[in-house]
Formats: C-alpha cells, structure tokens, sequence
C-alpha cells in the first residue's frame, strides 16, 4: 500500500499548502491511480502521523516547509534530507515530519514504510488566517506535477 498524506493547518495560511496540493492532485490526478493508494487529508497530526504511516510499504508526505527560501519552493526530499530542515524550523503543527520519524525509527516500529519520500513546499505567511499566499498558490500546479511523477515512480502492486 501506498499512503499519499497531506498534512497542514488550514488556518495558518501558507501552513495549508501540503493540504491544498493533495486536493488539487485528487481532483486532477494527471495519471493512472495506483491501485493500492491511499490518500489523507490531516491537520496538525504531530506523532499521530505514526499511525497514518503503520503498515503502508511506501509514502508520499506532502507539507509545508520553512527553510527562508522563496514562499512556493518546491522541495523533493528523503528521509534522510529531512532531517537538514529539523533544526532551526518550526512547525505549526507541533511535531514535525522530521521529529516523529526520527521518533518512528528510534522507537524501531516496524510498521513504518521503507520508503518515505516528502514533498515540501515553501511557506511565506504562517499567522492565523485562511487562505495561502499568491506565491503558494502559483506553486501548487507544479506540486501535482511532482506528487504524479512521484507517484509514478513506486511500483504497482496489487491491492491487498
């Protein structure tokens, strides 16, 4: 199984961008669905992302990010480039992507997929508010291109 998990806070602004990419590419998928995939919308999951994660083989984690580079970057990382992004962030969520799986690993669970891939989009403006900023709306085209070329480099496995 595959899980496609966006992840966000739709009253921070540009913290809902991981939410608002998963919705755009379920509505426009721009490619063949996996038979297998799974997809969820969550809010601030902090180390509940662990459950979402249990006993999927594979993962896309789609969410924002803040690294001071322009609002709208498009960021494709590992598990391992995560962790580049772990000190010095901050996250509107609580845990972060990157905390609850150093968490996940440290624990040894072994539900956690072997592969994770995450989509990052840069954030600008994180206060309360709905409603991402132009920058991240602009971004969000490219984000369904990069969550459908991802996608489409996982095998296809029959549902179980």
């Amino acid at each position: 199984m595959i899980n496609l998990i966006g992840i966000g806070q739709s009253l921070r602004g540009d913290d809902g961008a991981g939410l608002a990419a998963v919705r755009l590419w379920r509505e426009n998928p721009g490619g063949s669905w996996h038979p297998n995939l799974h997809i969820e919308l969550v809010e601030s999951p902090g180390v509940g992302l662990l459950n979402l994660l249990e006993g999927a083989d594979s993962a896309i984690l789609v969410d924002a990010v803040r690294s001071g580079a322009k609002p709208g970057t498009l960021y494709k990382l590992s598990e391992n480039d995560l962790m580049a992004f772990l000190d010095g962030t901050d996250s509107a969520h609580g845990w972060g992507i990157a905390e609850t799986l150093v968490l996940g690993r440290k624990l040894g669970l072994e539900g956690l997929p072997q592969k994770i891939v995450i989509i990052g989009i840069e954030a600008g403006k994180v206060g309360m508010g709905v409603g991402l900023s132009p920058e991240v709306v602009a971004a969000l085209p490219d984000a369904v291109r990069l969550i459908s070329e991802t996608l489409n480099q996982f095998p296809i496995s029959p549902q179980e």
